[in-house]
């Protein structure tokens, strides 16, 4: 049986990156830089949560049931992954885009908006 590979290096905890890639079958080997995904960037047990989230269908409730866990710790965990992975939530996730800013300063610029319009938009009101 092959061993779970190892995404983050035990002596200071970076991402590791795969360099050798082999084929069982066939005996193909590639080498190179591979980056090994968001999911690489998480610790075994972030793995176990995610596979357990999946498995209960992303509800939360028979998360509690099956981990016995809270709510607000379940949630807690959730969003040390998505952070983890790489993503933002709350407010900063709700922000806008480069290109959503720029089209309202462009609408700005070329009086489709007013001002007024454009600060609400940009404060995201």
């Amino acid at each position: 049986m092959a061993n779970t590979m190892l995404t983050l290096c035990p002596v200071c905890g970076e991402r590791l990156s795969a360099t050798r890639l082999h084929c069982r079958s066939c005996d193909t080997t590639i080498e190179g830089q591979f980056e090994l995904g968001r999911f690489g960037r998480l610790t075994p047990e972030q793995l176990g949560f995610v596979e357990t989230f999946v498995r209960c269908e992303g509800k939360l409730n028979r998360m509690e049931k099956e981990l016995d866990l809270s709510y607000p710790t379940l949630r807690s965990r959730l969003t040390e992954v998505i952070h983890q992975m790489g993503y933002e939530t709350g407010p900063e996730a709700e922000r806008l885009s480069d290109e959503e800013r720029h089209q309202i300063l462009d609408e700005l610029a070329s009086g489709k908006l007013s001002s007024e319009e454009a600060m609400q938009m940009l404060a995201g009101d």
